[in-house]
Order: C-alpha cells, then structure tokens, then sequence
C-alpha cells in the first residue's frame, strides 16, 4: 500500500462518520429477482440512504423495511436511493423477499455485506455476533455523509423521520443561507444564522 493510500485510510478513521465520504467498495444487491455488483461511485448526482439492519428473517426489520417500502416513492421523488443493509447473503435476501409478505412489498435494492466490511467503516459492526446494529445513513449527490442514526437492536425507526431528514438535508443544501429548526418539515418556516438572531431565540 502506498503513503498516501494508508493516509486516506487513517484519516478516514480518525475523522467523525458525518463528513466523511462513503466508502466506494464493491457490493453486491439482491432487486427486481436478480443480483448484480455495484459500488456507491455508480450513483453519484443521487442522494443515497443506507438502512443498515441485524439480519433477515428477524422480527422488528420486516416491519421497518416494509414501511420504508410503502414511502420509497417519496424518496425516489427527491432523487434518493434507498438500500437495505445487513450481513446476509444476496440469496437470504431473495430467500427472505420470496417468503415473508412484507418483504415481498419492497422495490428498493438489498445490500449484501457479507464481510462487514462496510458495517465496519461506518461502526455499525457487532463483531461479536456478525451483525450490524440497526442504523441509517444519508448521503448527499457526491458522497459525502450528511445525516447518521444508530441504535440497539431492539429499537425501531420511523420511516417518516427518515424521509425528513432527507428532505431537511436536501433544503440546507438548495439553500446554503438557511437551517432547519427543530421539527421542520417541508413548507415550515427556517431559520437564517446571523447576528441579528443571536439571543432572540
């Protein structure tokens, strides 16, 4: 490995998971009854959402995959990409979308990190089980990470606070003067940093 290779690689580590930009590592997905490799590279000029979860054939992700399913029009409307993200194989997630009824529901692509190693990258990994713990993140049109939640296992996510914050992410980035405050939702008022806001809030 060259220096400046292992400098990227160190840097990567050192620096907080928002910032930094996604990892391009050659993956392979399970969609539409067929598997093919892709890496993030592929979808520059998209906003991509990884929706990292424990394992297939388990108990709170069909419900969370199933409802990010019902909205993924929503996402696709706002130029995003959704993955689904664990550490079984292409053919569990075939498998798993064959059989359980609300997996059948979803049309967007499952991600087979077999290795972990993208679980790893972004400190998802459970080394000691083989798992990810139950995570998302959102990456803006080149890469770079804008938003990341990760939490227990036993604890689900709203599907419509995803969207959300995609759709906040989308807006301070179409309008680089402005923030979201607190609960925003598109149409909601924003906020414009500045002196004349300090101490009137």
């Amino acid at each position: 490995m060259n220096e400046d290779f292992l400098g990227e690689i160190e840097e990567f580590y050192e620096k907080p998971i928002v910032g930094k930009k996604l990892p391009n590592f050659e993956l392979e997905v399970f969609h539409k009854e067929s598997t093919k490799k892709i890496k993030f590279s592929d979808y520059v000029g998209k906003w991509i959402v990884l929706v990292f979860y424990p394992a297939d054939f388990t108990f709170i992700c069909p419900t969370e995959l199933a409802a990010i399913g019902e909205l993924y029009p929503e996402f696709q409307k706002v130029g995003a990409e959704v993955f689904g993200v664990s550490t079984d194989t292409v053919f569990s997630h075939k498998a798993w979308h064959d059989t359980s009824e609300m997996i059948k529901k979803i049309n967007f692509p499952m991600l087979a990190d077999l290795t972990g190693k993208l679980c790893k990258a972004l400190r998802t990994y459970l080394s000691q089980e083989g798992l990810s713990l139950r995570a998302t993140v959102i990456a803006d049109p080149e890469g770079i990470i804008k938003a990341m939640d990760i939490h227990d296992n036993s604890i689900g996510r709203s599907s419509d606070e995803i969207l959300r914050k995609l759709q906040a992410a989308i807006f301070v980035r179409q309008h680089k003067t402005q923030v979201c405050p607190v609960n925003w939702h598109p149409g909601s008022k924003t906020l414009k940093p500045g002196l004349k806001l300090v101490g009137k809030l």
